[in-house]
Formats: structure tokens, C-alpha cells, sequence
């Protein structure tokens, strides 16, 4: 039997082949620079592999010529427009040797990434082949890893290609293309109107599904920090010098059970009342064991924060990596929700892979002799990979690739080690009628921390004290405090809110954000070693506008597309068909769109702030009884919120 293997990417194709034919292959070249075929014989299935490769999607979405070009029609008429599905052009030799190839073949197996993106490639895949071969027969190769184990298994036995996945990618590019085009349209066309500088640079502003509700995170948290006043507060600092085990006379801090309060006339009178009294009394001493928690198992979401606060990694950047690493075969599939290893899932043999590192090897022998705790379990299982974990040793890695695998490695040894255990005291003592606790911990086996310095537990020593035991406060005094600014958003915190409200997928986040970041929506700022974003004038405007709208479901907010999100999910389960999806969908998004275009003009006033034609003069009229009679040539300009029309007279630079 002649069977046809096709991976997502030529590094896969290439990883396949020499694990099934134990690297006696013959290869030969394609019409395409990047795609080889490999082929050899298969004793195991008594077949005849030739194992070849896509790049990425074939095929692309459009719409006809009658609604492609920007002024064929109204926008509105993009929601009920067909969409044609082709081959890209730059993919034409790719189909070509599919179609050479499948007319040999007995058996198409697809072997493109598990995921939901990878299941709709492999569908791209079975249509064209199906093309030169109607009667082929279709199966896929499951994997997570490209390690020899995985690799044999998944071509002894293959499952059916999920058409319900495929189904929900579909539903998507469609929805995402009718929802993009449509607005993007209308809001470019509308802007250019009224902004010279838009339309002679003939620039694009776009609209995305996705991509407004992330900028509206960003631009949500600029507010709030612009907004943001300082308020001052009160609290009673309480501390008591005594010696202790390790140190003398150290420092013993009581916190205040009230933490602080904003009233200054209340906190002096407290205040008062605690100086009638000021001999403190031990009320209660509180010794117990008590555990650092290892961290749980590792997914794609986790991955892109830890990049982004801990590695100082874009989580794009992040991603693009740990994707390179598991075509080389050091991880697993980089791409799942799943924080839960199966039952069944051979931890010692990775493990012992890790033993020859110079910085970690030791670690990983300790868990061999004894160390090994079974990982803790999270909520979530995609039921398609385990979380993500080293396959295989990495030694030679340099800069960031050697960042990434390094956190993978240690997070993947953390987990299979035990928790931090740790003895804590609490004092809890009462003063003046005010109640107040000082906490001490003594670290007893650090046993995860050792091997994962991303974590930190430090131990506090504090003095003996017994119930009863009275003593008078080193110090007791009333401070005054500020309430602290917010901090800007960070990229890892706008990784948690994406996914908090459903805003795209594992595999999709780090790409809406970056689109944004691309589209001059939002801008990167460093302070320190941190990096912040900051919503662009034109970013602040397009969300300020479309709030005041008033959409009963914003397009700037998260509830319409985490509502698409879940009716994807939907799809995949096969309790909603892709027809339906689209249709209940696309009938929102042109209620949204028939408001939104019929109130622009709420958008135009906030993005007025960011255009300005180069030199200018005004026409004013009366402003707060103000007489003047220049005229200009600009279109549109802005002062305090009022707004002026242009002719043409002498020009003034665009700061008068």
C-alpha cells in the first residue's frame, strides 16, 4: 500500500521520515525551494511512505470581484457576501506536488499539528488531493511530541480528521473576514472623509473581532491610571525589638488588623485610645506546618505570561520559539489548555533525559533517587495534548531559545517534585482595644524551589513569644500613607485578561496583540526592565468613540466575541452546526454595525485629536465671545471640543 504523509511544515516532514524509516529515506525535490519529499519503505504497516509537506494554510478567503474592491458596494453588504475559497498563489507548487502525489497514493494521512487550526489545514489538504484522487482514503496521525514513541504510534494508528474542528476554523475565518471587512471599511472610509491626513496617506484603520476588545483592555487600564488621585490614609505601626535565635534586637512588625483607614479623624482618636493603654498583651500564638505549593502543569496561556514577566519575551516571541524547539523535538506540542498529565504518562523516562545537565542534572537525579511527587492536577484537559514539557535534553541552546527551554525544563522538574514545606508562627496580640499579628516562617525543605528560582518563599524569623505574655511596643505610632498609582498594563497582564473573558485562543492571544501593537494602536514603553503598553491618540479615540456609542454589546468589549468564542467551542462539541454559528453571529455584528455607523460621529470627535493636516489656519467665528475672521485649509480641526470647517487663506503650523 502507497501511503502519503502530509506534515504542516517541512522541519516536521523531515522529523517524520527519518524517525519511521530509521533515516534510510531517499529524498527528492519539489517545484517549491522549501518542500522535499522523502520516501521508504514501512515493513511495520507493510506500506510505502512518501511523507511531504504543506506551509501552513493552503488556501485563503475572499470575497468575489463584485465586493472586493473598497467602493463596489457598501459595507453593510459584506455580512450577506459570498466568500471564495482558493489557493493562494504563492502555494500553487505546493498543490501541484499534492496532486502529483496523491494520484500514486492508496492512503492520505495527515499529519498537521493536533489543534483546531491544524485539523482545518488537513481538510485544505484532503480537498485538494481528493481533487486528483477522489477515492483516496483519509486518516490522521495523532501526535504531541516529535519523539520516536509518539511518531510510530501515530502512523500504526490513525483516527479520522475532526470535521468538527475543521468546521469551527472555517466559521471563523469567515465570521472574522465579513465582521473585519465591513467595519474596516466603514471606519476608513468615514475617517478619510473627514481626516486629510488619513486619506492622502490612504492609510487603513482597521477593525478586528478580536483585536478591538484587546485594545479596549489596554486603553480601559490608561484611563484608570490617568484618572487616578492619590488618597491619603492612617494606620498604626506597632513593632517590638527582641532578640531572636539568629539576630539581636531585630525589628518585629504588628500589623495592624484594620490595615488603614481614610479617615484621619477616626484613626487619631483609635490612636488615642491605644496611648491610654499601650502594654500590648499576647491573646493567641499560632504554630503550624504549612506548604509552598509547586506550580501546576504547564499551558500555552501560562507559557506566554511567565514569557512576558519573567523571560522579558514578547509572548509572540515566546511562542514562535517553544513552536521551533518542538520541531526540533526538545518540547511537546507548545499549543494546549491542558494543566493534567495522564495518569499513564511516562514522567521518569523524561527525567532522566535531564540528568546530564550541568545546571539542572542533579536536580533531576534527586527526583530518581526518591524525589519524584506525582504533578498536581488543574481544572483544565483540551482532551488533544499534555501540558507542555521537555521531550528530549537541549544542550547546545544559546540566548533566548535557551531562556525558553530552560523555563520549560525547570517548571517540567518543579512539577514532579514536591511541595515547599515550612513551619509558620502567628502572634496575635490585642493593644489599647486594637488588635494586631506578626507572622514568622522557618523554611524547612525547599524542595521544588530548588529547581525553580521563578518562585520565591524566604523565611522570617520572630521572636518566642507566649499566650498571655504582656510587653511594651518598641514602637507605636500613627503613619500617614498614599494610596498607591495603579501600574500600566503589562503584556502578561493583558494575557490574563484575554484570556479571563474568552478574547481568542492559546494559540491566537499573542498574535491579537501583537496585531494592535502593529496597527499603531498601542505603543511598548520600558521602565526599568518592564514593558508597558500604552494605547496610541488614535487607539484612545476609536475605543472612546465607539463607548459612547452606547452598544448594547460593545465592539469594544469582550462579551460579543467571547459569545462567538464559546459558540466555536460549540462547533468543535457538534451541538451547533457552522451554519447556524454564522448566522446567529453575523445577525449581532449587523446590529452593532447599523448604530455604529449611523452614530460615527461619537468616534469622530475623540480621534480628532490625533489628525491634523500639516499647515493651517481657522475659520472661527464666535467663541466665548471672541471675534475673528481667518479662514483655513484644512477640513476639520479641534479646539477645546469645538469643532471648524476649512477654505483656503494663509497658513499657521499645526501647535497654534
Amino acid at each position: 500500500m502507497r501511503v502519503l504523509c502530509v506534515a504542516e511544515k517541512p522541519s516536521i516532514s523531515k522529523s517524520i521520515s527519518q524517525i519511521l524509516s530509521g533515516g534510510q529515506f531517499t529524498t527528492s525535490a519539489t517545484r517549491s525551494q522549501f518542500i522535499k519529499n522523502y520516501e521508504f519503505d514501512y515493513p511495520q504497516t507493510n506500506s510505502f511512505y512518501t511523507v511531504t509537506c504543506v506551509s501552513g494554510h493552503l488556501t485563503g478567503s475572499d470575497f468575489p470581484e463584485s465586493h472586493r474592491k473598497w467602493n463596489s458596494c457598501d459595507a453593510f453588504e459584506l455580512f450577506d457576501a459570498p466568500v471564495e475559497t482558493h489557493v493562494a498563489s504563492d502555494k500553487k507548487a505546493i498543490e501541484d506536488n499534492l496532486l502529483t502525489q496523491a494520484r500514486r497514493a492508496d492512503m492520505l494521512m495527515i499529519w498537521t499539528d493536533c489543534d483546531r487550526e491544524g485539523e482545518h489545514i488537513g481538510l485544505e489538504i484532503v480537498r485538494v488531493c481528493k481533487r486528483a484522487k477522489r477515492n483516496i482514503v483519509v486518516k490522521r496521525a495523532r501526535f504531541s511530541a516529535i519523539i520516536a514513541q509518539q511518531i510510530h504510534h501515530a502512523a500504526q494508528h490513525p483516527v479520522e480528521l475532526d470535521r468538527a474542528q475543521a468546521d469551527a476554523v472555517e466559521a471563523r475565518i469567515t465570521l472574522d473576514l465579513k465582521v473585519g471587512a465591513a467595519f474596516t471599511r466603514m471606519q476608513t472610509q468615514i475617517l478619510q472623509n473627514h481626516f486629510v491626513q488619513l486619506s492622502e496617506a490612504r492609510n487603513v484603520v482597521s477593525y478586528g473581532p478580536c483585536q478591538f476588545p484587546t485594545l479596549g483592555f489596554v486603553v480601559q487600564k490608561w484611563n484608570l491610571v490617568k484618572s487616578f488621585v492619590s488618597e491619603p490614609f492612617w494606620h498604626i505601626h506597632m513593632s517590638l525589638r527582641r532578640n531572636t535565635s539568629s539576630s539581636d534586637g531585630e525589628e518585629t512588625v504588628f500589623n495592624w488588623r484594620r490595615g488603614h483607614i481614610f479617615d484621619e479623624d477616626a484613626a487619631v482618636s483609635i490612636y488615642d485610645f491605644v496611648l491610654s493603654d499601650p502594654l500590648a498583651r499576647v491573646t493567641k500564638v499560632t504554630k503550624k506546618e504549612t506548604k509552598k505549593w509547586k506550580p501546576l502543569p504547564l499551558t500555552t496561556f501560562e507559557l506566554q505570561k511567565a514569557g512576558s514577566r519573567l523571560l522579558r519575551l514578547a509572548p509572540k516571541k515566546v511562542l514562535d520559539i517553544s513552536e521551533k524547539l518542538y520541531q526540533q523535538g526538545f518540547l511537546s506540542y507548545p499549543r494546549t489548555e491542558t494543566d493534567q498529565f495522564d495518569p499513564q504518562f511516562d514522567f521518569h523516562s523524561l527525567i532522566r533525559k535531564q540528568v546530564v545537565d550541568p545546571t539542572w542534572g542533579a536536580f533531576a537525579n534527586s527526583l530518581e533517587e526518591g524525589g519524584f511527587a506525582v504533578p498536581r492536577k488543574g481544572k483544565n484537559n483540551d482532551k488533544a495534548h499534555p501540558p507542555i514539557h521537555p521531550t528530549a535534553h537541549a544542550g547546545n541552546l544559546v540566548g533566548d531559545e535557551r531562556k525558553v527551554y530552560e523555563f520549560i525544563t525547570r517548571r517540567f522538574l518543579a512539577c514532579c517534585s514536591k511541595d515547599a514545606l515550612g513551619f509558620q508562627t502567628t502572634v496575635d496580640v490585642e493593644c489599647g482595644g486594637e488588635f494586631f499579628y506578626a507572622t514568622g516562617l522557618l523554611v524547612l525543605e525547599r524542595n521544588y524551589l530548588e529547581v525553580y528560582p521563578y518562585d520565591k518563599w524566604v523565611g522570617h524569623e520572630i521572636p518566642e513569644f507566649e499566650e498571655g505574655e504582656e510587653f511594651q511596643p518598641s514602637v507605636c505610632e500613627l503613619r500617614e500613607g498614599k494610596t498607591s498609582k495603579p501600574s500600566l498594563l503589562t503584556e502578561a497582564d493583558l494575557v490574563t485578561l484575554m484570556d479571563k473573558n474568552g478574547i481568542g485562543t492559546d494559540a491566537t492571544i499573542a498574535q491579537h496583540i501583537q496585531t494592535i501593537i502593529d496597527r499603531d494602536y498601542v505603543i511598548e514603553k520600558m521602565e526599568g526592565s518592564t514593558k508597558y503598553l500604552i494605547p496610541s491618540k488614535l487607539g484612545i479615540g476609536l475605543i472612546e468613540g465607539y463607548n459612547q456609542i452606547g452598544l448594547n454589546k460593545s465592539v469594544s468589549k469582550p462579551q460579543l466575541r467571547r459569545e462567538t468564542e464559546r459558540s466555536m467551542v460549540q462547533v468543535c462539541e457538534g451541538t451547533k452546526t457552522k451554519a447556524a454559528m454564522l448566522e446567529e453571529t453575523i445577525v449581532q455584528y449587523k446590529e452593532m454595525f447599523i448604530i455604529a455607523k449611523r452614530e460615527f460621529e461619537k468616534v469622530i470627535s475623540p480621534c480628532s485629536a490625533k489628525f491634523f493636516t500639516p499647515s493651517w489656519t481657522f475659520q472661527f467665528g464666535q467663541i466665548h465671545g471672541f471675534e475673528t475672521s481667518v479662514k483655513s485649509t484644512c477640513r476639520l480641526v479641534e479646539c477645546n471640543r469645538f469643532f471648524f470647517e476649512a477654505s483656503i487663506y494663509p497658513t499657521y503650523s499645526t501647535s497654534e
